[in-house]
């Protein structure tokens, strides 16, 4: 993490002071963005089919991709024919829109829509164009609706249903728009969300993370052994939440390293560890799969919405005319 990027959680510093002029910038030209589309002098594309969008108004990890799995899943258990785009961040693609398969390389896509298609075996498209990424999609698929991950900032593209991701540990950090602070919009914003969603915490409307059984990197088989020790290793935006995760599995640390979120790892990165016993998260093991060692273990997570959140999303559904009948 850059000290630009520490500052946003440790109050106001020289650095935030330093930064507030282009902070300032860089609100007023979003606002006036977001206000042009409002007005209707900046034309937003209104997909066929119904638009959901999961994302969040701070930088850095959220636990976006965690409910974006929940929530296709969820939509497939009532019958509906669910795709999903993203803008496929860490990705590099010769072509786009680039439609994801189960061969699809995170090089080639990024590591979340691959990490979401191995997942769920939906439809994912990816690609800086949200509007071509959506009529890849439907000229791919016949679908009821579509789930964008990430894309509340994304105004040219219209949405059925905004759920906004919010981590209960960090929050909003020291509450600056960028680069003084991690908004990329203010929290005034919130006030027009549908539903906003706390990652952890004590809010009615929130999710936990639950972990399952640590999985090998090299084929996603069960650990045969009871795992004590080891390093962990990660490219995400709130490490330390998912190093808790290990230790709440009696996991002694040996040492922790963090890389900038979306890293592309490559073998040399783990020389130092020879043969011990690595953890990492499952956004990473799908970018170190092809160079896993045996000794490599992912910790699987899942989203677990509370009530409050499954029967406003249930309202807001039948509201839009996604799902009829509940």
């Amino acid at each position: 993490m850059s000290k630009i990027e520490q500052s946003w959680y440790q109050g106001i510093s020289l650095i935030t002071v330093l930064l507030l002029p282009l902070s300032l910038l860089f609100w007023l030209l979003s606002t006036l963005r977001r206000v042009a589309y409002q007005i209707g002098l900046c034309k937003a594309y209104i997909s066929p089919v119904p638009v959901i969008v999961v994302g969040n108004i701070s930088v850095g990890g959220n636990g976006k991709t965690p409910f974006v799995i929940w929530l296709v899943s969820y939509l497939q258990q009532r019958n509906l024919k669910v795709g999903v785009i993203s803008r496929g961040y860490g990705g590099h693609s010769e072509h786009y829109p680039l439609s994801v398969t189960a061969n699809t390389s995170p090089e080639n896509a990024g590591d979340e829509p691959v990490l979401i298609q191995r997942r769920l075996a939906c439809p994912v498209v990816v690609g800086p164009n949200r509007e071509a990424n959506i009529k890849q999609l439907l000229a791919e698929h016949q679908l009821d609706v579509i789930v964008s991950d990430d894309g509340m900032q994304h105004y040219k593209m219209a949405r059925a249903i905004e759920c906004c991701i919010v981590d209960s540990q960090r929050r909003f950090g020291n509450g600056f728009i960028m680069p003084a602070g991690p908004l990329r919009e203010t929290q005034a914003r919130l006030k027009s969300v549908d539903l906003v969603i706390e990652n952890g915490g004590n809010d009615p409307f929130n999710y936990q993370l639950k972990s399952a059984e640590l999985l090998t990197v090299a084929n996603a088989t069960p650990a045969q052994t009871a795992l004590l020790e080891g390093h962990a290793i990660s490219a995400i935006g709130n490490p330390q939440r998912f190093e808790n995760s290990l230790r709440e599995q009696g996991i002694s640390l040996l040492s922790c390293h963090h890389y900038r979120d979306h890293y592309a790892y490559n073998a040399a990165d783990f020389a130092q560890f020879n043969d011990e016993i690595v953890f990492m998260t499952e956004k990473d093991a799908v970018k170190c799969q092809s160079f896993a060692k045996p000794t490599w273990y992912f910790l699987p997570v899942d989203a677990e919405p509370s009530a409050a959140v499954v029967t406003k999303l249930n309202l807001l559904l039948k509201e839009k005319g996604i799902l009829d009948g509940l």
